[in-house]
């Protein structure tokens, strides 16, 4: 298994339509992972320590109230074609709750 360089993660990261599975926990540390679909946020560059990665989910979700309580995440985003790269991204969730957005 070979590591991918920023500019390779960023293109994995915008090269289409792919589902990230996230991973959030309770407070009392309970995991849950769900599939999300996603976007690569457009101020985001190829610096992937600040990459900003957007997907909505509903409110009452367990996901939205596990991190609403505890916004530590993280999201893995894999091809299913061969040779089957995956990216692993781990960060802090914000929360935007405004409709409009």
């Amino acid at each position: 298994m070979t590591n991918m360089n920023q500019k390779e993660i960023y293109n994995f990261l915008t090269s289409g339509t792919m589902t990230a599975k996230i991973s959030s926990a309770s407070l009392r540390g309970k995991p849950h992972v769900a599939p999300v679909w996603f976007v690569v946020d457009g101020k985001s560059n190829q610096d992937v320590s600040n990459i900003i990665i957007v997907f909505t989910t509903w409110s009452k979700s367990l996901k939205a109230r596990n991190l609403l309580l505890n916004p530590q995440v993280s999201l893995c985003i894999d091809d299913q074609t061969p040779p089957y790269s995956f990216v692993i991204v781990n960060g802090i969730a914000e929360i935007d709750q405004s409709p409009d957005e």
